[in-house]
């Protein structure tokens, strides 16, 4: 528990020093008011950590998008970003977006495009001089 206490995730510290102060015997009311949380909220601690122990008060690993879709993105996105651009200004990313997109690739946001560019170190203009 006090090894928990000290984790750099704040949700998980938090909920094992609350466990610790209820050992103390703090109310939820007090608990609650320390972290700024309900007392309701301390209570399904206690009960979590009643259940299952200190393993209940870790942080759940929830599953993500598998990451399929933004690498064919990515992929489309690098074709198209090397073939020679004539008589066409910069690229995009909601142009780049759309091509992906008209070219079979999965949808994929400009948020997530621009992201998954950065990443693999590749950029896309939107600046100045760009349509």
């Amino acid at each position: 528990m006090r090894e928990l206490s000290r984790s750099p995730r704040r949700d998980e510290a938090d909920r094992a020093r609350a466990i610790l102060l209820s050992l103390e015997g703090w109310t939820s009311e007090a608990i609650g008011t320390a972290f700024g949380v309900t007392a309701d909220a301390v209570r399904h601690w206690r009960n979590w950590y009643a259940t299952d122990d200190v393993e209940a008060l870790r942080a759940a690993v929830v599953p993500g998008p598998s990451g399929e879709r933004g690498l064919q993105a990515l992929s489309i996105a690098a074709a198209i970003l090397s073939e020679p651009v004539e008589n066409r200004s910069n690229w995009t990313l909601p142009r780049l977006q759309a091509e992906i997109e008209r070219r079979g690739g999965p949808p994929i946001s400009t948020s997530r495009l621009s992201l998954l560019l950065r990443e693999k170190g590749g950029s896309v203009g939107g600046g100045p001089g760009t349509r």
